[in-house]
């Protein structure tokens, strides 16, 4: 455990659209490391543990691998604290945030339009334990939906190496490699395309349970 000064509160929206608050830290070394960041899971967390802006806090690493604030140095709380606020609408797209009956995360709603969620749901689609799209990345998938090439992950399945290969930072066997990958993919087990379609509470033991009952789509 350390004590350090939070000196801002950030929020990342994740595939699902749930809203995560991280907090940004004066860097303090802690087991070997620097922390300049820790997570703070959500809004009821902050207001449990009274956490204000420029307040001394307790960091602590457990077994994630973002550190975790577990409480605040009263002790030293000075007079220019400010109780944080919450944020009401999406810091990606703008959308006005949600949060329903015993969910303790807040949701951007924007399901088809906020563009953290479409590139965080492909690049979940992609991924090893997914669809394990080879020559694909989390920054290709980035550049791919910057250049209007790609909205959901049935249209990694429509491009060509024509429309690849003028995108920056991307060369003739770049290119190739990816149109290779994504056709590879399409031989993936059906556990896992079920897995990498990113349906909430269909992790990948559900997944597989669902694929070995009802054997296909």
């Amino acid at each position: 455990q350390a004590s350090t000064i939070l000196n801002e509160v950030t929020y990342q929206v994740g595939r699902t659209g749930a809203i995560t608050p991280v907090a940004n830290l004066e860097p303090v070394e802690l087991a070997g490391t620097i922390v300049k960041r820790a997570s703070l899971h959500n809004a009821d967390q902050i207001e449990k543990i009274d956490l204000r802006l420029n307040d001394k806090v307790f960091v602590e690493k457990g077994g994630e691998i973002i550190p975790k604030i577990v409480g605040v140095d009263l002790a030293h709380r000075g007079v220019n604290t400010q109780p944080i606020q919450y944020i009401s609408h999406c810091p990606d797209c703008g959308t006005e945030l949600l949060r329903k009956e015993g969910d303790a995360k807040h949701y951007c709603p924007n399901e088809f339009g906020c563009p953290t969620q479409i590139t965080g749901r492909i690049q979940h689609f992609i991924s090893r334990k997914a669809m394990n799209i080879d020559g694909l990345g989390a920054e290709s998938v980035e550049l791919l939906f910057k250049n209007g090439l790609i909205h959901n992950f049935a249209d990694l399945y429509e491009l060509t190496k024509e429309q690849v290969m003028p995108l920056e930072r991307m060369a003739d066997k770049s290119a190739t490699n990816m149109i290779i990958g994504i056709e590879a993919s399409k031989i993936t087990p059906f556990e896992k395309v079920l897995f990498a379609l990113g349906i909430r509470f269909v992790g990948e033991t559900v997944a597989k349970k669902l694929a070995r009952h009802y054997k296909n789509i």
